[in-house]
């Protein structure tokens, strides 16, 4: 245990400093601060010092110099247990500062919310994070609070331990404090270089311990905050496995405008409807594959009335994700304790994405194209009908979140069938006209989406047999002629994108 007899106070943010400065005057703890913290101390009626008062130097630059001297530095670095360390104290008159307090500039927020360059640079701490380091270094004799986000902590602390703190406490902090400062930097980093980042950098706070990884004997965690991207109304813990499902949903149904309900098991849609009112959207999603259907999770791009509400809670599933839900809705969905009932936000997951890989981290652009009708170049003599054309762009959009090799079947703005992850694409449609009959759909008039080229005809072959007669593919094989022809010598019509939309 160590008393803590000085404390040295810089913070941007001044929420519950009040409480913060009253309980250090209650331990008498010495107060020295800087600039606009100093100044609100003062105005609370606190004895504070100003940390010019002490190195003898006033804040200079236009604020940029305030706290980087010996005496401050001093104060935090030196050993008290060393015997020279104590003789430059007495003999450069430099009090021992115990408890450090800092809440550094925005910089990440002003860097999302400007694009000044002089504001963003300006909002780059140079003292506060060089405290911040210094007292981390000398946790043995120094507590750092190093954010705003653990001032509910110091008060708790001080209160619990009456101006004192043990070593547990200090490594605890200290810890925090690198985390805070690493994370810090790799914000800077990461803007000022750019997209053509040489180095990857990334840092997320908040872990949250999950119930366990992929497997009940794998350990699992999430670093990151939940809530930018929803608030859970209802339900019990989300898991390792329910966030990716979370993620594949979320991005597929953001390529969608009109009302679309899709269900997800695994990360990959089976099944998925467009319609004018979100009850028909739901009764064709399930109708695509209601075995798979069983424990899934449901996300929709619009509010979840009363009606929707009345039939979505005939099945089980595990997890419900809509940007909003009527009150009588809300309340029928929660009849079951567990189910996990989630209100998604607006949030913007950036363009890149990255994931580990053997020894290293692999990163790319995330894959947010979306063809449009304008991007369709038509291949066979034959051109698509209107209504197949919103179905090729329909399909399309599931095919592209759909594991590789994927072919998804669609006709009137509902997924048919899918064939998911197979190592053939000729298997992957063979799977899809299985899973499309299985449930009673007629395939006549559907459309057939691909992910990746067609290596040989026999896959147009297949889905023109099964009564499929249009076809969207990114096109780009050396054999693409014989798909083609293949195409014009029976009657179907197909069109390039230009995108391969491989997911792994």
């Amino acid at each position: 245990m160590k008393k803590i007899k000085n404390a040295l106070v810089s913070v941007f943010h001044k929420d519950r400093m009040d409480e913060i400065s009253g309980l250090l005057a209650a331990f008498d703890i010495d107060i020295y601060s800087t600039g606009g913290t100093y100044k609100f101390i003062s105005e609370l009626g606190f004895k504070v010092q100003s940390v010019e008062s002490l190195t003898g130097y006033p804040s200079i630059l236009g604020g940029r110099v305030k706290t980087l001297h010996p005496k401050v530095f001093g104060g935090i670095l030196g050993r008290r247990d060393n015997d020279e360390d104590r003789n430059h104290f007495d003999q450069y008159e430099i009090p021992e500062i115990d408890l450090v307090i800092v809440d550094l500039y925005p910089f990440e927020k002003t860097a999302a919310s400007t694009s000044n360059e002089q504001e963003i640079i300006e909002k780059i701490d140079i003292g506060g994070i060089s405290l911040i380091r210094a007292a981390a270094k000398n946790f043995k004799d120094v507590l750092i609070i190093s954010s705003a986000g653990q001032y509910d902590e110091l008060i708790s602390l001080l209160k619990e331990k009456e101006g004192y703190s043990t070593i547990e406490d200090r490594k605890r902090f200290a810890a925090q404090a690198f985390a805070v400062s690493s994370h810090y930097d790799t914000a800077i980093y990461n803007y000022f270089a750019g997209d053509d980042a040489e180095f990857f950098r990334a840092g997320f706070s908040h872990a949250k311990k999950l119930r366990y990884g992929e497997n009940p004997h794998q350990n699992g965690y999430f670093y990151g905050d939940l809530e930018d991207v929803f608030e859970q109304l209802h339900g019990k813990a989300i898991s390792y496995n329910n966030l990716g499902d979370l993620d594949a949903a979320i991005n597929l149904i953001s390529d969608f405008e009109e009302t679309a309900v899709a269900i997800l098991k695994h990360n990959n849609a089976c099944g998925l409807a467009s319609r004018s009112n979100l009850l028909d959207a739901w009764k064709d999603a399930l109708a695509g594959d209601p075995v798979s259907a069983f424990g899934g999770v449901i996300i929709t791009n619009k509010e979840i009335d009363k009606p929707t509400a009345e039939e979505i809670n005939k099945l089980f599933f595990e997890i419900i994700l809509a940007p909003g839900y009527e009150e009588e809705a809300l309340e029928l969905l929660k009849s079951k304790k567990n189910r996990i009932i989630l209100r998604k936000k607006a949030y913007d997951f950036g363009k890149k994405q990255f994931r580990s890989a053997m020894n290293g981290v692999m990163v790319q652009d995330r894959d947010l194209n979306v063809e449009q009708p304008s991007d369709l170049k038509i291949v066979t003599e034959k051109s698509p009908e209107e209504s197949q054309v919103s179905d090729l762009l329909f399909a399309n959009k599931i095919v592209k979140h759909t594991k590789s090799n994927a072919i998804v079947l669609a006709k009137n703005g509902q997924l048919l069938g899918s064939g998911v992850g197979q190592t053939s694409r000729v298997d992957a449609l063979k799977q899809a006209i299985s899973k499309a009959k299985e449930f009673g759909f007629n395939l006549e008039g559907s459309v057939m989406a691909s992910d990746a080229f067609f290596p040989f005809a026999d896959s147009v072959e297949i889905a023109h047999k099964a009564g499929i007669t249009a076809v969207i593919q990114p096109g780009g094989s050396v054999r693409d002629q014989d798909s083609i022809d293949y195409c014009n010598q029976n009657n179907l019509s197909m069109v390039f994108t230009g995108i391969r939309h491989f997911k792994h």
